[in-house]
Parts: structure tokens; sequence; C-alpha cells
């Protein structure tokens, strides 16, 4: 009987023995998991941070570059105006002071994307059926004021594309207490169908046929909806290197039509160009190509 009494104490002894084995193999087991848990949750929140701090990288190399596009072009602007100065016929001068609008035009928008803190919300630009840009329009006046410039636009295409560039005259008037000229960027976003079929008429006037109001301004001015309801033309206006929304009732748009002919060679219209039926003779124009490279870059941060 002792015997049989010490065996089955030894039993109940390697059971408990056992026990405390599996007990402390659990606990272990259950650290390792939490501590994995851990590292897990680092590693995400180190993940997310790292995305984060790449697309502010992102971003800023992109606005890098926007600053720098808009220095070459303005050189480029700067030395097709001198040939213009150069050339010995009024065709010759008319076809390099069109050239040059395209690199002045295209060097507001590089300008103006580069700081969409203080400029046009990206969301805003993103959402424009056409853009028009006159790069100097010179305003001033005693009492009666006028206003006049040069400018270009292109419209948006069906398969996606920009269309060629369609040369303009923009002028206005207004009354009232003031003297003094300045000459300023402007820039016009036609927001919707009713005014880019205005445009394409290339006879209209802002706040007549057109309803026309000041753009927002800033990536915060952005979550208004109101731009997206009220206006077919948000208007913006640069004057010592601030865009700020500008109004414009009044301005009228025409074809400029020496220009025109002095780009293509011929004569055509508005409609015919702004609707993709006029091909481009130069198609790696610096205006159309900002457009196409800016319009992808908006799209690409927008999702």
């Amino acid at each position: 009987m002792k015997r049989i009494g010490t065996l089955f104490g030894l039993l109940l002894l390697g059971a408990c023995m056992a026990s405390a084995q599996d007990s402390a193999s659990s606990t272990s087991s259950s650290s390792t998991d939490n501590t994995a848990a851990q590292t897990t949750t680092t590693t995400t929140t180190t993940t997310s941070n790292d995305n984060t701090a790449k697309a502010d990288q992102s971003d800023d190399a992109v606005k890098e570059q926007r600053k720098n596009a808009a220095i070459r072009d303005e050189n480029n602007a700067a030395a097709k105006k001198q040939q213009a100065k150069d050339s010995g016929t009024k065709e010759g001068e008319d076809g390099a002071n069109a050239r040059a609008r395209l690199d002045s035009a295209s060097k507001d928008l590089n300008q103006l994307l580069a700081a969409p803190d203080n400029g046009i919300p990206e969301e805003v630009f993103g959402n424009a059926k056409c853009v028009a840009v006159v790069p100097s329009l010179v305003k001033g006046g005693f009492i009666f004021g006028a206003e006049h410039g040069r400018g270009v636009a292109s419209c948006r295409l069906p398969n996606g594309g920009w269309s060629a560039p369609a040369f303009f005259v923009a002028t206005g008037g207004s009354w009232g207490a003031q003297i003094g000229a300045e000459g300023v960027d402007l820039v016009m976003l036609i927001m919707n169908q009713n005014g880019m079929n205005q445009l394409l008429d290339s006879k209209f006037k802002i706040g007549g046929s057109a309803s026309a109001s000041a753009g927002p301004i800033g990536r915060q001015a952005a979550a208004d909806t109101n731009w997206k309801m009220n206006s077919e033309v948000l208007t913006y206006s640069r004057a010592r290197g601030l865009f700020a929304g500008a109004t414009l009732n009044g301005t009228a748009i025409k074809e400029d039509d020496d220009s025109t002919r002095a780009y293509y060679g011929r004569t055509v219209g508005f409609r015919p160009v702004l609707t993709g039926q006029v091909k481009d003779p130069a198609s790696h124009n610096a205006f159309t190509t900002t457009l196409k490279r800016s319009h992808a870059e908006v799209n690409a941060a927008a999702h």
C-alpha cells in the first residue's frame, strides 16, 4: 500500500508540473503576441507618417518645378519679344509676339499653381472647362477708365486633352473717380457649358452675356461650393506677384485676327480652334503643354 501511495503521489506531482509548464508556455505566447501587435501598430503608424512625409515632399517638388518652369517661360517670352522687335516685317512681328504670348500665359499658370495657399485653388482649376489668360492687361484712365490686353485661351476636349490656342483681344471701359495706370495679369476660368458656349462665339461681354464673379483664393476657399453653382466665369487678376479675385464686368472678348493669322498662317474662327477642329502648328507650345501637365498633376493629387 505504501508503494501504491508513493506511486500515486509521484503521478500527481508530475501532472502538476506539466500544468505549470503549459501555463508558462501560454503566458509566454500571449506576451509574444502582444509584442507582435505592438510592433505591427508601430510599423503601421510609421508607414502612415512616411507616406504623409513623402506626399509633402512630392507636393513641394511639384511646386518647385512649376516655379522653375515660370522662370523659363518668362525668359523665353522675353527672347521672342526681342525677335518681334528685330523682325523686318509685320507678319514676322505678329508671329513672334503671338508665340511670346503663349510663353507669358504659361508663366502665369505656373506661378499661380506654384502657390496654392494664396493662389487659385487647384480644385477650381481642375474643374474649369476653358482657361483664358491675358498676360498683361493695361488698366488706366482719368475720370473715364479703359482696359486693353491681348490674351490666349484653350478648352478641354471630349478626349480629355486641350484644344489649340485661340488668340483674343480684351477691352473694356469704366467711369468714376480714378487716375493712373497699371498692368495686371488676368486669368479667366470658364466653369460650365454655357460659359464655354459664350466663349466659343468669340464675341461676348463679361457680366453681360456671360455671368462672372471674382474667383475664390486659397486652398480653404475651394471648400465653399458657391463657385460651382453661381458663375459661368471666375476671374482673377495679379499685380505685384499676388493673385486676387477680380470683377471685370463690361470687359469684352473678341478674336485677335492678326495674331491668329500670324500663328496659323490663315484666318480661323474661335469655335473650330477651341473645339479641336484646327491642328496646332506648334503642338508643344508652352501654354497648352502647361495646361495638360498641370491638369494631370491636379487630378493625380485629388486621387
